[in-house]
């Protein structure tokens, strides 16, 4: 896994750098996503290995499976990628150029694991109290996971915090097992 990393982040920092000189680090985020989910994908990942194929077949195959989602600057990213027999790096690129884009924006991805959904004003205090202790700004994913019974799960890169019911029974047993 590391090796991967280590290719791909050139590319990685390659798409990233042009992406922020165009202003459209969003849409790079997008169509990258796009790209390596259909490059993971059981069919695509054996045509886009098959050495029967040339580059240039291997990324029109990856090209016409994402349809209209992909622009030029993308089309011509994969072609060279194709070319440079670096395809399978897809999702290592998408994640490490993600990663650039959230430090550069000064911000961080938080996933929230709750027992129930939680409505809007909620999770805007939530977004709110998280802004200020990681003093970045929040990104929230919320994931339900019933098998919580309450409270919630916040996890914002190596920071986890458990303030669920499970969590905190798990704690108690462990201090009465002790």
């Amino acid at each position: 896994m590391a090796e991967l990393t280590t290719y791909a982040r050139p590319y990685a920092k390659a798409a990233f750098e042009y992406a922020l000189d165009a202003k459209d680090l969003a849409g790079w985020s997008k169509q990258l996503a796009t790209v390596a989910a259909a490059s993971r994908y059981g069919v695509m990942l054996k045509k886009i290995t098959t050495p029967s194929l040339s580059a240039q077949q291997q990324a029109q195959l990856l090209i016409d499976a994402c349809g209209d989602e992909l622009q030029s600057p993308v089309r011509n990213f994969i072609v060279l990628l194709a070319q440079n027999k670096r395809l399978l790096l897809l999702p290592e690129i998408y994640e490490l150029f993600d990663a650039f884009k959230t430090a550069q924006e000064q911000a961080v991805d938080v996933e929230l694991t709750t027992a129930i959904p939680l409505d809007d004003a909620n999770q805007a205090a939530l977004a709110e109290a998280l802004t200020s202790k990681l003093a970045r700004k929040v990104n929230i994913q919320t994931v339900v996971d019933q098998h919580l019974l309450a409270g919630v799960i916040i996890k914002a890169g190596d920071l986890v915090i458990d303030g669920s019911m499970r969590g905190r029974l798990e704690k108690l047993a462990k201090a009465f097992n002790s």
